[in-house]
């Protein structure tokens, strides 16, 4: 396993390109399965969530052919049960249920790992394609899918305690793009993810009108055919280096950027002081560190286009050296704070309660060993240690992997000074 090492102090400056989106890769390539033809897709971040996904389309028989970015898929003839060794390791793995199931008739999935039913909104996408005419079993950790007469379109309300399900919106939408009929799904998720996979498909025939607000309409259609799509930028990660620039840069760039999906984030970092320009097209932005008018901001984290939840903890960071008091609530993911007790090993003052945590800035966190706890969290970790005193050694590198295309090699390119080492 791999850890990286995080020297503290090196000024940020210079550009990078920001990556295709993993959140809108991975159910634009289960998208594929839609159609025997075809699909070549590019920016598709080389990350380890979609080498899954690509792992789990080869073994349903799908033919796959990846180069530096471009994804080329033949799904001609493939199979209807998804390998539960392969669906374990990634949550999102569920998103090849509502394809699988609109072209075969039947589907065979295993829970998804770490995923209680009703837990995790996996509860969500089984009442929607149950409205759609599917029939669901359980047994030995596997859902089975029938639908031996086709689907239907219906009228369909996905919303959920923590609000709307941006897979379960993906799953459903595309299982209705081949059912007889009209859909409507009501209460959808309106992330630009969900509005990148509906273009994908519409691109290949289908007919969604709404996508990216929170009612979708899917008028079914006979067949899907082949496409050619490049993937919207990843706006986690453009806001997790708006985060590092805030933290430890200098004038630092980004390029492939998109202002629209950006707004919540830039106005985050803009209330704690510092300064954010884009370009005339939106697709650039500059981040100028503010010395010294910074201070604390109020966050609460909500679906698109509230505050992102998956930027909590790299915004944590930004405000454990940000003077004055910040308050953040976490309304998704009330438990998302694991970060916090690593923060607070590196000298945070941070309290957390119920779902909110209170940070104190401090004038300057010191370097100590921690432990990434998940995807973003690592995130936070490395950011927060790009000022730390002293070398931070952050392991269970395999978790920041799963989502960020070589971040280490990016932040090198800022001048961070880090390397990656294999953890013995």
């Amino acid at each position: 396993m791999d850890k990286l090492i995080v020297h503290g102090g090196p000024t940020l400056r210079g550009t990078i390109n920001i990556s295709g989106s993993k959140n809108a890769s991975l159910p634009i390539l289960a998208a594929s399965l839609l159609t025997a033809d075809d699909c070549i897709i590019r920016r598709v971040p080389d990350v380890s969530d979609t080498n899954y996904m690509i792992q789990i389309l080869s073994a349903l028989g799908a033919d796959v052919e990846r180069s530096s970015g471009t994804v080329r898929i033949t799904s001609a003839d493939i199979m209807d049960e998804a390998p539960y060794e392969l669906v374990r390791r990634m949550r999102a793995s569920i998103c090849v249920m509502g394809p699988l199931l609109a072209r075969n008739g039947r589907c065979v999935v295993s829970l998804p790992g770490g995923c209680v039913i009703g837990d995790r909104p996996v509860d969500l996408h089984l009442r929607g394609l149950e409205a759609l005419g599917a029939k669901i079993e359980f047994e030995g950790g596997n859902i089975t899918l029938t639908a031996k007469d086709g689907l239907r379109g219906a009228e369909i309300d996905l919303r959920g305690t923590h609000g709307p399900t941006v897979l379960g919106t993906d799953n459903v939408m595309m299982a209705a793009t081949l059912a007889e009929g009209i859909t409507v799904i009501e209460s959808a998720a309106a992330e630009p993810e969900v509005l990148d996979l509906a273009n994908f498909l519409n691109a290949m025939g289908a007919k969604i009108t709404g996508a990216g607000t929170r009612r979708i309409v899917i008028e079914g259609v006979k067949e899907l055919h082949g496409v050619e799509h490049t993937v919207i930028p990843d706006r986690i990660e453009a806001g997790t280096f708006m985060a590092a620039a805030a933290i430890a840069g200098e004038n630092v760039t980004l390029r492939r950027v998109c202002r629209d999906h950006l707004k919540a984030i830039t106005a985050a970092i803009e209330a704690s002081g510092h300064q954010v320009d884009f370009n005339e097209d939106g697709d650039i932005c500059t981040v100028r560190r503010s010395e010294g008018k910074t201070h604390g901001v109020n966050l609460v984290t909500a679906p698109f286009p509230g505050y992102p939840t998956d930027m909590q903890a790299q915004m944590t960071a930004l405000l454990a050296t940000t003077p004055g008091i910040s308050v953040i609530k976490d309304t998704i993911f009330p438990q998302r704070f694991m970060h916090c007790a690593e923060l607070k090993r590196m000298g945070a003052d941070i309290r957390v309660d119920n779902g909110t945590a209170v940070v104190h800035g401090v004038a300057r966190l010191s370097a100590a060993p921690v432990m990434a706890s998940d995807l973003r969290a690592s995130a936070a970790l490395v950011l927060a240690a790009l000022t730390a005193k002293g070398s931070t050694e952050i392991s269970r590198l395999y978790h920041i992997d799963r989502g960020y295309e070589q971040i280490d090699e990016k932040l090198l390119m800022l001048g961070a000074n880090v390397e990656r080492v294999k953890d013995h």
